[in-house]
């Protein structure tokens, strides 16, 4: 323990550890939107900045394993009667456990955020944070060893500028199962809040970069060439037996849905309202919103009496058979794990006049789609940009004819009116052409 301490004090362990900790807990919070959401999107965003992670821990090996070379005390060393494992040993847990804990603080100072609002735990991020971990440990482990090999001043370098392009092109090789074994941040990228990463890509990583770790060992306690060819051995057979067990079906390595997670909960009085578990935290928030918005649209007979989640796994799925009981709302999580843009719910809501995702097959009329949704809502249309979220840009024609067609609405009997909209609404489901049945 005493050398340990030394080792730790004086060693490159420490400095990495902390560069490691500042870079990661930096880019979190440079974006904290994007992992808001719950426990899962904070540990996939943690393993999407494996890519300035893993190359930091590398190069910080790969100085320190030039520390003999650089103080000359190679030869005199190899005199000693310990053998150079022993020697090693120390080195090897200062760097491995400083840099493996640095990952671990970086997903615990992003959990310190969302603590008190993210609502679902999934089990697999302790699985994947704990393989995230042993990632950068390999890192670190290879470094030592290439720097043993390589001990001159640019291997630091560029090892980290290698790490770099490494887990960047093998996040995006072909085929998945590929990148899966291979990339520390393979399947990172959040593409909706109940997506997971499957256990098995997660136990293939652990495999193969347990493999890598020891290669590093050997690499860094080989006592000659041969022994230095044998060092990938391991990483050898650690990419074997992750290719023998890794998934190949596109539905385990392509963003897949965690069942749990994209379950319903909902109130227990009505109109009922239901929110994904990953996001039970903002039903409270959501449920009056929603409700304005399913009696905006009971203006119209037979509207729907449920407000749920959109819970489309995006990229993977069709859009779901229309339940004409049902409305789906999209729900956002602002940065501080919270209801986001809560004035755009109802609007959302009533822009389709209840009729759910559509037929995407079918022609649609904007102008007339939104003067019927804003006749509804009892206001004079205005454009998408300000109310919609993602809309940054709309042609102004289309709402100057929406604006007329409201204004015609606006002369005629309230019964009238509300029997045109329907009719729009009615057309839409049909896959009929709405045009015209605002001004007839």
């Amino acid at each position: 323990m005493s050398v340990l301490r030394i080792e730790l004090r004086r060693s490159a362990a420490a400095g990495a550890a902390l560069l490691a900790l500042a870079v990661g807990v930096a880019a979190l919070y440079i974006a904290p939107g994007r992992w808001s959401e719950g426990w899962m999107s904070l540990t996939l965003t943690v393993k999407e900045y494996m890519i300035l992670l893993w190359p930091i821990a590398l190069a910080a090996g790969a100085w320190q394993g030039r520390r003999e070379h650089r103080a000359k005390v190679g030869e005199l060393f190899a005199t000693t009667p310990r053998s150079r494992i022993r020697r090693m040993l120390p080195v090897l847990v200062a760097m491995g456990s400083s840099v493996g804990l640095a990952f671990l603080l970086v997903v615990a100072a992003g959990g310190m955020r969302i603590a008190s609002t993210a609502a679902y735990f999934p089990p697999d991020v302790v699985a994947i944070t704990l393989v995230g971990a042993l990632c950068l440990v390999a890192a670190a482990w290879l470094g030592l060893g290439i720097g043993r090999l390589l001990p001159t001043l640019v291997t630091a370098p560029v090892l980290a500028v290698a790490g770099v392009l490494l887990v960047f092109f093998t996040v995006i090789m072909r085929p998945d199962w590929m990148g899966a074994i291979l990339s520390p941040a393979y399947g990172s990228t959040p593409f909706y809040p109940f997506q997971t990463i499957d256990p098995r890509v997660t136990a293939v990583l652990a495999l193969f970069m347990g493999g890598l770790a020891l290669t590093g060992v050997l690499l860094l306690v080989a006592g000659g060439r041969r022994a230095s060819v044998a060092a990938v051995l391991p990483v050898l057979l650690g990419f074997g037996a992750a290719a023998a067990i890794v998934p190949r079906d596109e539905a385990a390595l392509v963003a897949p849905v965690d069942p749990v997670a994209r379950e319903l909960v909902c109130t227990d009085d009505a109109p009922k309202v239901c929110v994904t578990r990953v996001h039970a935290n903002v039903l409270d928030a959501l449920t009056p919103l929603a409700r304005q918005g399913l009696s905006v649209l009971a203006k119209m007979p037979n509207g729907p009496t449920q407000a749920h989640e959109d819970r489309r796994a995006l990229f993977l799925e069709d859009a779901p058979a229309r339940d004409a009981d049902i409305v789906t709302i999209v729900v956002r999580i602002d940065d501080h794990g919270g209801l986001a843009h809560p004035d755009a719910v109802v609007p959302e809501m009533v822009f389709g006049l209840g009729t759910g995702y559509g037929n995407p097959e079918c022609e649609r009329n904007a102008a007339v789609e939104r003067a019927a949704a804003y006749h509804l809502l009892g206001r004079e249309p205005v454009s998408d940009v300000g109310v919609i979220p993602e809309m940054i840009e709309e042609d102004p024609q289309l709402n100057a004819e929406a604006a007329t067609l409201w204004q015609g609405l606006q002369k005629l009997p309230a019964p009238e009116a509300i029997a045109r909209v329907t009719a729009v609404r009615d057309a839409i489901l049909a896959c009929r052409d709405t045009t015209g049945l605002l001004s007839r």
